[in-house]
């Protein structure tokens, strides 16, 4: 009796079960909103290369996240001006297939309201995104793309928005009052406004929950307010002025874009020092920390570049080659 047959039939199954999930299993992807292309890059980590760029259709987005499922992107469309500048106000949010590398679909707010940050809720599913001009986070259904709820921020200029990792609040940063709110995400109400300093940009909270973190853009510090008292309680201080930050998922540090001093910093949490920095491409913008804390994208706008860091050692790996006027990032699990 010949076995060499068995054997085969036994590799080409075993091969093609690895096809199959090949084949089928999601790619981790870092996706790039470039404002200047009016596109939004697909970056394969693996080769540290732009795969892919999926053009929106509109003018144009700053900032966009990736479903649960990591099939989706949602990009909300703002328009062609910066923050509290005049220019055209966005209305609608696009809905790309990463797939397919298509848009799928469109949620049409009806008048301009220049949507510009969006979130998932850790606990509910539901997506956040803020919606400037009516001063207010809209809350969509993901699922029927219908808008079902609007939280008031009670100021001009919610620009960004981070979630608190138990679901229960939000929090703005409203640019030129200086300010943040602070959402009751359960009873969807405006619990309460914080005043931070003239002007402030992006915003980030620790893995704990504990801590607020913002840029000054009048003083070369973050300020850090405690979420339990709402205070002020300590700064970070820095060689210049600060933009976006991102907390590493041990909670032990933030990374944060300096455009101020064309540089990234490495702050500890424990101290709230800045401990490390490194020099960027012009325009660092926005920081995304992989959810495997080995390394720190920063979109760097003037470049058309995406850094990535090495965080173990606080290196540069590499300089990833996107589109023009890149700033958000959102990461496809």
């Amino acid at each position: 009796m010949k076995k060499i047959p068995l054997i085969r039939a036994g590799l080409t199954f075993l091969l093609g079960v690895l096809y199959i999930e090949a084949s089928t299993s999601k790619a981790e992807m870092l996706l790039v909103a470039n404002k200047g292309d009016k596109t939004v890059s697909l970056v394969d980590p693996t080769s540290e290369m732009q795969i892919a760029k999926i053009a929106e259709n509109a003018v144009t987005a700053h900032e966009l996240i990736a479903s649960p499922d990591g099939k989706l992107a949602y990009v909300p469309i703002y328009g062609n001006s910066g923050v509290g500048k005049p220019g055209t106000d966005g209305q609608l949010i696009r809905i790309m297939d990463l797939e397919s590398r298509s848009i799928v679909g469109t949620i049409d707010f009806g008048k301009g309201i220049r949507p510009h940050c969006p979130l998932f809720g850790p606990k509910d599913g539901l997506l956040y995104v803020t919606t400037e001009l009516q001063q207010s986070v809209t809350v969509i259904d993901p699922k029927t793309l219908a808008i079902i709820g609007s939280i008031p921020t009670g100021k001009n200029e919610s620009h960004m928005l981070v979630l608190s990792h138990d679901g229960h609040r939000g929090y703005t940063a409203n640019v030129r009052s200086g300010t943040i709110s602070v959402l009751n995400l359960d009873k969807r109400t405006l619990e309460q406004v914080v005043q931070v300093a003239p002007v402030i940009q992006r915003i980030a909270v620790t893995m704990d929950d504990r801590f607020i973190i913002t840029a000054d853009q009048t003083a070369l510090r973050l300020a850090v307010i405690d979420a339990e008292t709402l205070k002020i309680v300590k700064s970070v201080a820095l060689p210049g002025l600060a933009y976006g930050t991102a907390v590493t998922p041990d909670g032990k540090s933030l990374v944060v874009a300096i455009p101020g001093a064309q540089k990234a910093g490495l702050v500890d949490l424990a101290t709230m020092r800045l401990i490390k920095t490194l020099p960027m491409p012009k325009s660092p913008q926005e920081v995304l920390v992989r959810p495997d804390g080995l390394v720190a994208y920063v979109s760097c706008d003037s470049s058309a570049q995406v850094a990535e860091i090495d965080l173990e050692h606080f290196t540069l790996k590499k300089l990833i080659k996107v589109g023009a006027g890149d700033d958000g990032l959102a990461w496809v699990k």
